[in-house]
Formats: C-alpha cells, sequence, structure tokens
C-alpha cells in the first residue's frame, strides 16, 4: 500500500526535490507551496494527478493550515510522513542594522508555519499509533555566523522543538526527525539576496555545495527506515564546508 507524504514548500529547492523522489518512487503526496503556478506545472512533470494532490497554501496563515488539513480528501488524509520545509533566510546585515519586516517573515515562515502543520497533522497521527515528522533545520541553528541573527535563532527552535517533540510523543509510535543542511545550492541564497543572483552565486563560488537532491535522498532515507529507527538529527555538509576559529576582536581600545 502507498503511503502518504506531506510536503510544504514543495515548488522549489529541497521540497521539489522531495516532491519527484517521493512521487517516483510510487508514494502518494500532497504539495502545499504558496505559488499555484509552480504547483500544477509539478504537478503536470510529475503525471502522476491520481497520487498527487497541490494545495495553494502560505503555511504562516495558521486557518488556511487547519483548513486546508481538514479538507485532504479521502485518499490523502493518512498522513504518513511530513515534511517540514518551507522556509527562508533574509538578509544578511548585522542585527543593528538588520530589516525588522525581515526578522518576522522569517518568525512567521520558519516557526510558526512549522508549528501550524505539525499541530495539525498530529493527532490523525496519534490516532493512528503512526507518523513521521521530518523538519528542515540547518547548521545555523547550531554554529553562528555574522549576519545569522534571527535566521539562525528560528532554527535553533526548530532543533529544539524537534527534540521536544521526541519527548512529547513517546509511546504514540510517531517518529520525528530535524535534518540539518550545510550549505546547499538551490533558491535559498537568491531570496535572502531579494532577488540579486550575482550575489546569490559569490555564496558557492569556488566550492562543491550540496544540492536539494542530495537533501531529499536523504529525507527518503529517513523516512523508509524500520518503524522502530528514528534518528534524531543529522547534521549534513558539503565537504568542502567545516568550522573555523573563533573570532577574536583584539582592538582593545574599542
Amino acid at each position: 500500500m502507498s503511503k502518504t507524504a506531506f510536503i510544504t514548500g514543495a515548488t522549489s529547492g529541497f521540497g521539489k526535490a522531495c516532491a519527484i523522489l517521493f512521487a517516483n518512487e510510487s508514494w502518494r503526496v500532497i504539495l502545499a507551496a504558496r505559488r499555484s503556478g509552480r504547483l500544477e506545472r509539478l504537478q503536470k512533470e510529475l503525471g502522476k494527478d491520481e497520487s498527487v494532490h497541490v494545495i495553494t497554501l502560505d503555511v504562516r496563515n495558521r486557518e488556511s493550515v487547519r483548513v486546508a488539513v481538514e479538507n485532504l480528501p479521502d485518499t490523502y488524509k493518512k498522513v504518513d510522513v511530513l515534511i517540514n520545509n518551507a522556509g527562508l533566510a533574509l538578509g544578511l546585515e548585522p542585527a543593528h542594522e538588520a530589516d525588522l519586516d525581515d526578522w518576522e517573515t522569517m518568525v512567521d515562515t520558519n516557526i510558526k508555519g512549522l508549528m501550524y502543520c505539525t499541530r495539525s497533522l498530529l493527532p490523525g497521527m496519534s490516532t493512528r499509533k503512526q507518523g513521521h515528522i521530518i523538519n528542515l533545520g540547518s547548521v545555523a541553528g547550531n554554529w553562528p555566523y555574522p549576519g545569522g541573527n534571527v535566521y539562525g535563532a528560528t532554527k535553533a527552535f526548530v532543533k529544539q522543538f524537534s527534540n521536544n517533540l521526541r519527548a512529547d510523543l513517546l509511546g504514540t509510535g510517531i517518529r520525528v526527525t530535524n535534518i540539518e543542511p550545510g550549505m546547499a545550492e538551490s533558491e535559498f541564497s537568491v531570496v535572502r539576496f531579494k532577488g540579486d543572483t550575482d550575489e546569490a552565486a559569490h555564496v558557492y563560488e569556488g566550492m562543491k555545495p550540496l544540492t536539494p537532491d542530495d537533501i531529499a535522498e536523504i529525507i527518503f532515507w529517513v523516512a523508509n527506515l524500520p518503524s522502530h529507527v528514528n534518528i534524531n538529527s543529522l547534521e549534513v555538509m558539503p565537504t568542502s564546508q567545516s568550522w573555523g576559529p573563533f573570532a577574536v576582536q583584539r582592538n582593545q581600545k574599542i
């Protein structure tokens, strides 16, 4: 029997790669994203109308998430895996220069949107005594960097929320995983730099980043492990990325 995956942010990056991989591996997929045109094109690309359900959805809207989940067609109601992929980074300015609207958008999407989707689907999983919440965190939730301020903080929330879900859901049969990618080339940096493709390209200059397909393969592996196996968290970086030494301010006059 085919399983069902609910994927947010499904029209680009990790979400789109997951949509293609899971659909091609005979999963039913529910693809949720804000851009209806992209959703329709992706559905046609997959060519699986009977096993691909699309929802135009802004996860920041609590009521819209509730209605979308409550009105899933009968064949899609039993969601086996929720992939909380919708998220973004905006700006790379230091905190004292950052745009407060950007901060709020990151909080509303990366934190609230993830909460709304999780809370809407958990009761059904709990009733069925099975399910899997796969959250997309980031190495930014573990390791700070200049300009990461609120983005990193939202991903630290994802990490701790995932850990606390594991504690709450003990005995329910529901699994929880936090996937924490490092540098991965998708639309992520284009969004962060407000459409400046040249600035986004500089981020990956001279190195080989992860790809959305890399992350989708990891998510698919995690989702298909035996039900008694839970990957709590998985941090992954490209080989050409690692950690640096501590930054030290040595000008004692400041």
